[in-house]
């Protein structure tokens, strides 16, 4: 039986989510960023893209890196948008110093293009096909499929306004606005993600120590030029949650533990047929999720 490890992407942030960070993770992207680092998890910080995808990165690998330390490594890794950068860390494909780098260029060229008056809604409820149905004609997208019933669009704030009054009228349970200000995961990200692809080509990846499962594909990746692929674009790309678990369930993975901040994964996971333990490191604690694993190994 296996372990899988899931890192959150943009939505789950917090004021504070990087205090009292285990080892000294927070310490080398100081060495990275300078002074930004101590004011990333900031209210003010958070309202931009930069800060808030730099967060994610930073929390990802050092509570990963304290699992580790406590004797818990995965056998695969996988992350929803932005989580891919720190799973391919903690995979062993991209250095930790890179990501930083690459993150910072992520936020800022994702908030560059898209500055304000667009963002990401999630359409709970209701199905693929229903929420396809909904978005023609209000120049939104099918941004991540992250459940069978939980479906998340992207484009402009009128367009999303649109699609969620249609939906909540065709029965939707819940149509929610995400604290993501720019159109993840579609087209009209393509051209800003190609600034990325040609920064990769400067960085030097290396193949994983586990599996490297992508959210975008729901495949497991083991190439290193694939997986700088999947990192470069994953932000035009729609996002396969739904995929990706069922496939780390097919490889026996049977704990899936997520890193902080939150737990939507952790909920999202159980919801796609998962015949193991999922738990939120967040809420559940360290020693929880070592006992599990310890208990998974035996």
């Amino acid at each position: 039986m296996k372990i899988l490890f899931t890192f959150p992407g943009q939505g789950t942030q917090h004021e504070g989510m990087l205090q009292n960070l285990p080892g000294t993770t927070l310490a080398q992207a100081r060495e990275v960023l300078g002074g930004e680092t101590d004011t990333l998890d900031s209210a003010a910080s958070l309202t931009h893209t930069r800060a808030v995808q730099l967060s994610l990165l930073i929390a990802g690998v050092a509570w990963a890196r304290e699992l580790e330390r406590r004797g818990v490594s995965p056998d695969i890794v996988s992350g929803l948008s932005i989580g891919a950068y720190p799973a391919a860390v903690i995979a062993g494909a991209l250095e930790f110093t890179d990501a930083l780098k690459l993150v910072a260029l992520r936020g800022d060229v994702m908030e560059q293009a898209y500055p304000h008056g667009y963002g990401l809604t999630a359409i709970m409820g209701l199905t693929l096909p229903q929420v396809e149905t909904l978005i023609e004609g209000t120049g939104t997208y099918i941004a991540n499929l992250n459940a069978e019933t939980q479906i998340v669009i992207a484009g402009t704030d009128e367009g999303m306004e649109q699609v969620a009054a249609r939906a909540l009228a065709h029965g939707a349970t819940k149509a929610h606005r995400l604290a993501v200000s720019v159109p993840s995961h579609c087209e009209l990200l393509a051209k800003p993600a190609q600034k990325l692809v040609a920064a990769f080509e400067s960085v030097t990846l290396s193949r994983p120590r586990c599996a490297y499962l992508s959210g975008s594909t729901g495949r497991v990746l083991w190439q290193p030029e694939k997986i700088a692929d999947d990192l470069a674009m994953n932000m035009a790309r729609t996002v396969r949650w739904q995929e990706a678990v069922i496939s780390a369930n097919e490889r026996e993975a049977r704990l899936a533990i997520e890193m902080p901040p939150g737990g939507v994964l952790t909920c999202l996971t159980r919801q796609a047929a998962w015949e193991g333990e999922s738990i939120s490191l967040e809420r559940s604690g360290v020693d929880v999720a070592v006992h599990l694993a310890k208990r998974l190994r035996a």
